[in-house]
């Protein structure tokens, strides 16, 4: 499996009083880059996170940014302190004994009471644990995209690929053909100078032209690119700096094809060669 160098992923951990949000989103790039936007409650973890998505990622600019979000009061958890209750209970049927005519606690008393009724304090290492599991969340959301958007750049390179490799196929045997028909107008030529086609001189001419034009070692490396290219996709992982070293390589053979070309129907097979070399460099340029 390959993985596109851009993706997008999300997670969020719903706390006592607030809502931890995490968002992941990358470009191409070169190399590595990751770039953290974090609240100065989470600072203390940064180098944590930093490592998590470093193992997770190898290539592009990502940037990671956590928030949180206070929630309204009508979802906050509280926390009720019953201990408390109980000792208003007790302490105010004590009074009761002393003075039977004071006026017993009711249920709203108790709540307005201080510290009955509070939203609960969350530790640092709460924070920081729910912050890394939603990171870790987030991170599975953005491979998956990544790999779906890879899957498709990779089709469409094999496909381009496939294409390269008819081409190939169709141009190998014409060299022979071109040969000949060299041998043949050149044979027509000394017989219309009243010269013998024999004539050692031609055979050195035709020797001369068939070296010029052979282009057996530019089809057999291309044919090894396209072998090594299916062993490259076969692998996966982060392939995308040896896919663009296998552009170059495709790009110099088509070049050398080009201009060893001795005839017309050569000529066009190395321009389309090089415009499906161009259209598979441009989609590795997204490729981790």
């Amino acid at each position: 499996m390959i993985h596109s160098m851009t993706g997008f992923g999300t997670a969020s951990r719903t706390l006592a009083h607030c809502v931890l949000l995490v968002e992941l989103r990358a470009v191409n790039s070169r190399y590595l880059d990751v770039n953290l936007r974090l609240p100065e409650d989470l600072r203390a973890i940064e180098s944590q996170l930093r490592e998590l998505l470093m193992s997770r990622v190898q290539r592009g600019k990502l940037e990671c940014r956590v928030s949180i979000a206070d929630l309204p009061a009508a979802q906050r958890t509280l926390e009720f302190n019953a201990e408390l209750v109980q000792r208003l209970v007790t302490t105010a049927r004590n009074v009761q004994q002393i003075a039977p005519d004071a006026t017993s606690l009711r249920v709203a008393d108790i709540l307005r009471w201080p510290g009955v009724i509070g939203e609960p304090v969350l530790s640092v290492d709460e924070i920081n644990g729910a912050c890394m599991a939603a990171v870790d969340q987030a991170l599975v959301e953005f491979n998956a995209s990544r790999a779906r958007e890879g899957a498709k750049l990779g089709q469409v390179i094999l496909d381009r690929a496939a294409r390269m490799g008819e081409i190939i196929e169709a141009t190998a045997p014409r060299i022979p053909q071109i040969v000949a028909s060299y041998r043949d107008k050149l044979s027509a030529k000394l017989v219309d100078a009243g010269l013998s086609p024999d004539d050692d001189r031609m055979r050195q001419e035709i020797v001369l032209f068939a070296s010029r034009i052979d282009v057996d070692e530019e089809i057999s490396r291309l044919r090894a690119h396209l072998k090594e290219l299916e062993h490259v996709f076969a692998k996966g992982g982060a392939v995308g700096r040896r896919l663009d070293f296998l552009m170059q390589e495709f790009n110099r053979e088509a070049n050398t094809l080009g201009s060893k070309s001795a005839d017309l129907a050569c000529t066009q097979a190395a321009v389309e060669l090089k415009v499906l070399i161009e259209q598979m460099r441009e989609q590795v340029q997204n490729i981790e």
